[in-house]
């Protein structure tokens, strides 16, 4: 049997077996993307590269020696280095190569406008299945007071949504407010899983839409919080700078006990600087969050922080002010923003100082992974508007208490193009170039047209995500497909495509699903 070594680990195989096979025996995870258990390898996406010592040659790690040319078989006395910064490099240049060609978005336009980062198109999902308790529970993961925002927000999200140049942009804040507002009035509204105790306190500054934000936050990850407000009622400037028709009172206060109800302490008519010190909140708190709406001169000057020219000074990427243990978001550190942006602020906020109760590094929030499509052609729109519904845009009757009905809201809903991918969570190319932090920009190539082929009952097909690893090809023809899949072209043009221009209806009658599973990139998915 064979014995070699990987990262100076040893390890015996059985005859015939691969460096793949060797390095999963050893817990090394060598990245993969045209290999699947039980089907020949391609060795075409060349993420699998491992390097020989004693040779100057990287080699695919997931061949056999039935493809001299292309794979490798392990064999006795053979060292192999996978995980070094040499072979990283390769690997990392490889995903680039294959996302300089990747034609799809990894997330919708409108998760990018919202400066929360809701999951739109997943709530709307959820919004037209019916499935109410799983679209509250995606909102507020994101969004601590969906009611308000629903009523208040200028809706940068459904400016950016790409149904608005055809015939009006899905409304996405009215259908927010219908799911936050069917959670409110629930016999047993939604409350969202909490961390046990941490021991760990944090001070908020403040009880306008950034502390909410951050308490509601900080309180799922079991740290005890305490809002400071110089004000009697809990709202900050929704409270104080909307009126009763454009946000009824009702619905805030009711939005605000959504908050408080997971343990978080308010003490109104407060104002820190005066009667009680900042440095007394140091004190009495493992951290302090300054959230008290804009910061002037003054009011910086009694909590004796530095600030520039918009408002309290902080590290833009994690939000910690030259004084330690204390932080800043929102209008503090901004001015006067939009509402949701001061939300995503506190949720932001929040992610840094949970860190650093936790004693991990401060990093700041992190950019997902992400390629773009880009601005549509009309030709390319009217693809993407082929699977969704056709209902026109419609809005709630005027007025503050004005809300879909079920049926409403779910056709609504169902407007959403599904720019965001199928399979977001499952795409192995994404989750290896996030790994290996690939850069989807690094080589730009001119961009295909968009193709979407939507006439098989079950699966869709993009053509532009494939990267004709050919496993649905073999998946296909083991299954006994009468058409089956087959590579259409020659040299950078070859396409999976099926055969004789038969339909994917025809290609795929047996084996559909199974060909969506194996996919690693999402150019198959299930509708």
């Amino acid at each position: 049997m064979p014995k070699l070594s990987i990262d100076k680990r040893e390890v015996e195989v059985p005859p015939g077996a691969t460096i793949l096979d060797a390095a999963r025996k050893l817990g090394i995870d060598v990245p993969t993307l045209c290999f699947l258990k039980g089907y020949d390898p391609s060795t075409s996406c060349l993420v699998c590269m491992v390097k020989i010592v004693g040779s100057d040659r990287l080699v695919p790690a997931c061949g056999n020696r039935l493809v001299p040319a292309c794979g490798t078989a392990a064999v006795d006395g053979m060292e192999v280095e996978s995980e070094t910064e040499e072979v990283h490099a390769v690997r990392r240049s490889a995903l680039e190569l294959l996302l300089s060609d990747h034609l799809g978005d990894c997330l919708a336009p409108c998760y990018f406008a919202c400066a929360a980062h809701m999951d739109i198109p997943l709530m709307l999902r959820q919004i037209m299945a019916g499935d109410m308790p799983g679209a509250i529970a995606t909102v507020k993961s994101a969004i601590a007071i969906p009611a308000v925002l629903g009523r208040i927000c200028p809706a940068p999200c459904e400016k950016a949504c790409r149904r608005r140049a055809a015939d009006g942009a899905v409304a996405i804040c009215r259908l927010k407010q219908f799911v936050a507002d069917v959670d409110l009035v629930a016999e047993q509204p939604y409350d969202p899983p909490c961390l046990p105790a941490s021991g760990k306190s944090v001070a908020i500054v403040g009880a306008g839409p950034t502390g909410l934000a951050a308490a509601y936050r900080l309180a799922q990850q079991g740290h005890g919080c305490a809002i400071f407000d110089e004000n009697d009622l809990p709202g900050g400037r929704i409270r104080h700078e909307t009126t009763e028709e454009q946000l009824p009172r009702k619905v805030l206060d009711a939005e605000i006990q959504t908050v408080l109800r997971l343990g978080v302490q308010l003490h109104g008519n407060t104002r820190i600087g005066e009667e009680t010190s900042l440095e007394n909140l140091r004190g009495r708190f493992d951290a302090v969050l300054v959230a008290a709406g804009t910061s002037t001169p003054e009011r910086a000057e009694r909590l004796q922080l530095a600030t520039g020219p918009r408002g309290i000074e902080v590290d833009r990427h994690t939000f910690q002010t030259a004084t330690d243990g204390v932080f800043a978001a929102g209008g503090a550190i901004r001015g006067k923003v939009l509402v949701i942006r001061s939300v995503g602020d506190g949720k932001d906020a929040a992610v840094s100082i949970d860190r650093q109760l936790s004693g991990q590094p401060l990093v700041g929030s992190q950019r997902p992974l992400n390629v773009r499509i880009g601005h549509l052609q009309q030709s390319e729109l009217k693809q993407f508007l082929a699977t969704a519904g056709d209902a026109p845009r419609r809005d709630p009757a005027a007025g503050p208490e004005a809300r879909f009905s079920t049926q409403e809201a779910a056709e609504q809903a169902a407007r959403c193009l599904h720019c965001d991918c199928r399979k977001l969570h499952t795409c192995k190319l994404r989750k290896w170039a996030e790994l290996y932090k690939a850069d989807p920009l690094k080589y730009k190539a001119p961009r295909r047209t968009f193709q979407q082929d939507t006439r098989h009952t079950e699966v869709i097909f993009e053509p532009g995500k494939c990267i004709d690893c050919g496993l649905c090809i073999q998946i296909a023809a083991a299954g006994g497909e009468k058409f089956g899949l087959t590579f259409v072209g020659r040299g950078f043009d070859v396409r999976v495509g099926v055969p004789l221009n038969r339909s994917l209806d025809e290609a795929l009658e047996k084996v559909a699903a199974r060909c969506v599973e194996a996919c690693p990139t999402a150019a198959l998915s299930l509708r």
